[in-house]
């Protein structure tokens, strides 16, 4: 299939959201407020909410990364999907309800409220450090595969084509946000989740299975190993990825302004609780599928003689664009591309110029006008930075885009799960002052702690290292506490003495 083909899936795909921004965005300037931007005027139906909340979790991370990994790992990636589910319902019990009460636009706005302003403002800039990077990653993995597949004919620069992809997501983000996201990324999950089935399908019918035998090539794989009991010392033990999950999905939904902003969008509390378990539950079969996938393309090699690349993330882009699949998945790819490319980088843009306009600007005590104006100068200054970030991220990655997420992950967001544990679960109140100092410190122990052990013992951390972050900086939250209710009772002691 020809790269001009290709170009005009691109431009039809894009128009289709640019049709849907337009849509959501009618009414004048009442559709375009902050309020509409920031959280959809909180009318977004839970359904609508949950179906995109799937296509921005999948992202062309798990479209592309997650099949490659069986090859690694088996399938023991499931251990840490199974922890999900958990992390959901503790985010649907435990920080819904505190969001919907508190009544908040930036979920970071509670930090200043329980702990202080120093306090939100390193957990909103630790948000924003975690953000960025991790939708960079994201986006640089499938703008790559873009510029490999397609734009490399024309001998575009890497440069230009990652400038175009975000400048496709302002176009159709800048006016309306979240408003216009709940529903754009409704469509590119179900883009996703459709071109995932006929991926698998066209396999199938390439190996001459039926549906039985294709279930049957799956469990009897060597690849078809879920769990890892024995070697306690692997990062693929059950314990620790089960435990990952939990906590990765509490930090990295619960704890993050991207994916909370669209539950916040729901009418209430009730409909963001039922559209976290809706999206919950089909989290796991559709990772599972990713997964069977991988091992059917292994198994499809060794029966070809395919020589697979060295890297797993090479492994499904080879199959659906070297024609062995058939000309048509490779219309199916790429639109499973581009979906994965738009959703996880709109709502990314969005929560970035949410958090950055509130959290760190205010822009709620402006007036309107003028608050309107900042916020869309600020969304242009994010997707500007987006673009330089993703050129650092392709110059220095050396390693599999999904586990480099969760890694970093496990440094810029443990800060925030201490952060937010501590004031959910404990009545103390530390020194404000104290808290940016914590939460820098607490990341370089954990990465000195890493290094010393892997030195001396050759144990390798996995994404335990979040929790182990989290809890040092709820130790050191604790500490701040303990000494500063130390010095209030020695001021009042001084006080009676006098």
């Amino acid at each position: 299939m020809s790269s001009t083909t290709i170009l005009f899936i691109i431009a039809a795909y894009f128009g289709l959201l640019l049709l849907i921004a337009w849509i959501t965005g009618r009414g004048g300037a009442s559709a375009a407020d902050n309020d509409a931007f920031f959280l959809g005027n909180r009318r977004s139906p839970w359904y609508i909410v949950a179906i995109g909340m799937i296509g921005s979790s999948l992202s062309g991370v798990t479209f592309v990364s997650v099949p490659g990994w069986v090859r690694q790992i088996d399938m023991t990636y499931m251990q840490t999907v199974f922890g999900f589910f958990f992390g959901y319902v503790v985010i649907a019990h435990v920080l819904l309800p505190l969001y919907y009460r508190l009544q908040l636009t930036s979920i970071y706005t509670y930090l200043e409220t329980r702990i202080g302003r120093r306090a939100y403002k390193t957990g909103a800039s630790f948000f924003l450090l975690s953000k960025i990077i991790g939708a960079a990653a994201r986006l640089y993995l499938v703008v790559l595969i873009l510029q490999t597949y397609v734009f490399s004919t024309w001998q575009i620069p890497f440069g230009v084509t990652v400038i175009l992809s975000i400048l496709l997501v302002w176009l159709y983000t800048y006016k309306s946000g979240v408003k216009t996201i709940i529903w754009t990324d409704t469509l590119q999950a179900l883009c996703l989740v459709g071109t995932l089935v006929v991926i698998i399908w066209q396999v199938k019918d390439r190996m001459g299975l039926d549906f039985d035998g294709l279930c049957r090539t799956v469990a009897e794989s060597p690849h078809f190993r879920l769990f890892e009991w024995s070697d306690w010392s692997s990062k693929q033990h059950f314990v620790k990825q089960f435990l990952s999950g939990i906590f990765i999905t509490i930090v990295m939904t619960g704890l993050d302004q991207d994916m909370m902003q669209k539950n916040l969008s729901c009418r209430s509390l009730r409909d963001a609780q039922k559209n976290m378990y809706s999206y919950g539950l089909a989290f796991t079969p559709i990772n599972f599928l990713f997964l069977s996938l991988g091992i059917l393309l292994i198994t499809l090699a060794g029966q070809l003689g395919i020589a697979l690349p060295d890297a797993g993330d090479d492994i499904l882009p080879m199959f659906c664009t070297s024609g062995v699949l058939g000309q048509t998945i490779i219309v199916f790819f790429t639109i499973g591309i581009i979906a994965a490319a738009f959703s996880s980088a709109d709502s990314a843009l969005t929560a970035l110029t949410t958090s950055f306009c509130v959290d760190i600007l205010g822009i709620e005590r402006d007036q309107a006008a003028r608050a309107r104006r900042i916020r869309m100068r600020v969304h242009i200054l994010i997707s500007a930075l987006f673009a330089a970030i993703i050129m650092v991220f392709k110059a220095v990655n050396d390693r599999s885009v999904i586990d480099a997420i969760y890694v970093i992950a496990s440094y810029t967001y443990g800060p925030l799960l201490g952060l937010f544990a501590f004031g959910l679960f404990t009545r103390l109140r530390p020194a404000d002052s104290a808290v940016p100092y914590i939460c820098l410190a607490s990341p370089l122990i954990c990465y000195a702690l890493e290094r010393l052990t892997l030195h001396y013992t050759g144990y390798r951390f996995g994404y335990e290292m979040l929790m182990i972050n989290g809890a040092l900086t709820f130790v050191g939250l604790w500490i701040a506490s303990v000494r500063m209710l130390k010095n209030v009772g020695e001021d009042a002691h001084t006080r009676v003495g006098a």
